[in-house]
Parts: C-alpha cells; sequence; structure tokens
C-alpha cells in the first residue's frame, strides 16, 4: 500500500480502516479497526514524547500493517510535518528527525553502516517495536545521545500501550503503560491490558509477565513455551543466552516427539554441528536443542519478527527427513 492509498483510505466515508496482524505466531489475518481509536492512540503517543505540532514524523516502515498506519495517523492528528521514505532495510533521509518508528532489523542495519549510524543520531525520539530487541543491540543503543525506545503493543491495540527507555539513566526492562492504561495478570500469568481508549475491553495476551506496581516486564510468549519431558522451556530465554554466541541468524523452535513429548529444536544459518557446539557450552543440560538444522533462510514476517509458526512447520517437515 502507498501513502497515498492510505490517505484515500483514511479520508473515505465511514468509521473504519482495515489492517493486518503481523503473523509472527500464525497466518496474518484482517482487522477492521475504528479511526478514533487510532486518533486516541496517536495523542496518547504524541503526549507521552513531548511532541508538538511542526515536529518531524519519519515513516519508514509498510504501510500495510498498523506500525506504518499509525505513523500517518500521528501526523495527522498531532500536526507533524511527515518524511516519508520507501521502506527498507537500511533506511535512508536526510537532516535531523524528531520521531520516527523502526523495527529491531532496522535499527541494527543502521548503527552498523557508519553513514546511517550518523542518521539514527539525527533522531530525537526513536521507538523500537515489532521484535525482540536483544541484549547486544540494547548495549549498542546505550552509546547513543538521543532518546530510545522499546515499545509494547499489538495490531489489537492499535500500535503500543506502553513504553521503557533503552538508553541513558532511565534504561530499563520495565515497561511505564500510557496515562489510561491497566494491567493485571491471568492465573497463568500472562498480561491483560486495558485499554479503553483503544481497545473495547480487557484483552488477555499470550505475554507471560511481571508486574511491579504499574510497570511490568514481559518474560515471553506463552504461545512459545516448548513443554520437554515435563520441563518447560521458553524459547525467547534459550535465544536470548544464545545471541552473543551465534553471529548468524537462528531461531528456536520445537518438533513433537514420542518420548519428550516436545523436544527443544534450533534452526540456523550457519553450520549444524559448529552451532550444536556452541548450544552445549552455553545452554543448560535441559534447554540444549535435541534437533538442529541448517536453514538457507530464517523465516520472518513481513514485519521483520521472526515467524514462529512456520519455523516449527519448518522443524517438523526437516525431523521427519
Amino acid at each position: 500500500m502507498t501513502l497515498e492509498d492510505f490517505l484515500e483510505e483514511w479520508n473515505a466515508p465511514g468509521d473504519h480502516v482495515l489492517v493486518r496482524t503481523s503473523g509472527s505466531t500464525g497466518q496474518p489475518k484482517p482487522m477492521w479497526v475504528e479511526k478514533r481509536r487510532m486518533e486516541a492512540s496517536a495523542r496518547i503517543t504524541c503526549a507521552f514524547l513531548g511532541l508538538r505540532a511542526g515536529d518531524t514524523a519519519l515513516l519508514c516502515m509498510p504501510l500495510d500493517y498498523i506500525a506504518g498506519k499509525m505513523m500517518v495517523v500521528r501526523a495527522l492528528t498531532w500536526g507533524l510535518r511527515l518524511v516519508a521514505i520507501a521502506p527498507s532495510g537500511l533506511p535512508h533521509w536526510e537532516g535531523h528527525v524528531d520521531f520516527a518508528a523502526m523495527v529491531p532489523m532496522q535499527v541494527w542495519n543502521l548503527l552498523h553502516d557508519e553513514a546511517g549510524r550518523e542518521r539514527l543520531m539525527q533522531v530525537r525520539h526513536l521507538i523500537i517495536g515489532g521484535g525482540a530487541i536483544d541484549d547486544a543491540l540494547a548495549a549498542e543503543l546505550q552509546t547513543l545521545p538521543n532518546h530510545i525506545w522499546s515499545t509494547y503493543g499489538m495490531t489489537e491495540t492499535l500500535s503500543h500501550i506502553a513504553m521503557r527507555r533503552l538508553n541513558g539513566q532511565q534504561a530499563t526492562e520495565w515497561y511505564t503503560p500510557f496515562e489510561g492504561v491497566d494491567v493485571s495478570l491471568s492465573d497463568d500469568q500472562c498480561l491483560i491490558v486495558n485499554a479503553p481508549a483503544v481497545h473495547e475491553g480487557p484483552l488477555l495476551t499470550h505475554d507471560m509477565a511481571e508486574i511491579d506496581g504499574r510497570r511490568f516486564r514481559i518474560l515471553g510468549r506463552r504461545d512459545n513455551v516448548i513443554c520437554s519431558g515435563g520441563i518447560k522451556i521458553q524459547a525467547e530465554e534459550v535465544e536470548r543466552l544464545l545471541r552473543p554466541h551465534l553471529p548468524l541468524p537462528f531461531i528456536i523452535t520445537r518438533a513433537r516427539d514420542a518420548k519428550f513429548g516436545q523436544v527443544v529444536v534450533l534452526l540456523t544459518e550457519d553450520d549444524a554441528n559448529a552451532a550444536a557446539a556452541v548450544c552445549r557450552q552455553v545452554l543448560p543440560r535441559y534447554w540444549q536443542p535435541r534437533l538442529v538444522f541448517t536453514v538457507s533462510s530464517i523465516p520472518l514476517t513481513g514485519t521483520g519478527k521472526p515467524a514462529r509458526a512456520e519455523a516449527e512447520s519448518m522443524a517438523e517437515k526437516l525431523r521427519g527427513e
């Protein structure tokens, strides 16, 4: 979708626009969302960051998903000056930007490109969403002088409902919900979000979390728990331990097993034997993958998130070969 296409849809009669979920845990699904709720989300974000009318906002994400659409809505609602560039893994723009939203892959690519790093430092407020921010990336961001934020949200909440600082003295792993947003935990420790301005009724997520007062931190997806021999293993936690030691893209997934119920599987773009040796060195015994496969590329969604459902299907297929 082009910017012109979205503006035509936004300005057309009717109270709703069509968006798609990201597809990180399955096939992307269409959703009709209310324009008034998107405008409410835009106002909450801009107020939280202290943006002013006339500030520059950078659109460098696809308009097929909520993240890109919301950048346009923020500009329209708050009076921001929108600079739109073609979506790219290595965004290129000129000059100072007050506000930008990117996925971790874009930020990583900019940090590791000399000119890109200089551009990144010209962004006053950078919000990062759409995927996990690993420890190595977070450490690199600490050196930057601007305001860098990790966001928490989903398509159903019309982008994010909470943020946490990634750099400076305010850096934290705890998310602070926006004004008017409350969080709680379900019986199985999954986050419940109550954000009436952007979503009707409480929203039960699949994110296992911990709450401290109003703040919360995410432990991993309930969908990504691997139950192997009676032991519950969080795929994201295994990936977190492996990231400093595996230079090429990889993903932790699972496969069915007659003896253990499920087993941990590592898909890697590196040599399988070398990756397995690293796992034996750095992972607890019961977290170590029982199967390691080399693949040509790790599956990703259109927004750059790990495509977990597709990875699991690949693991099952490779296991059967």
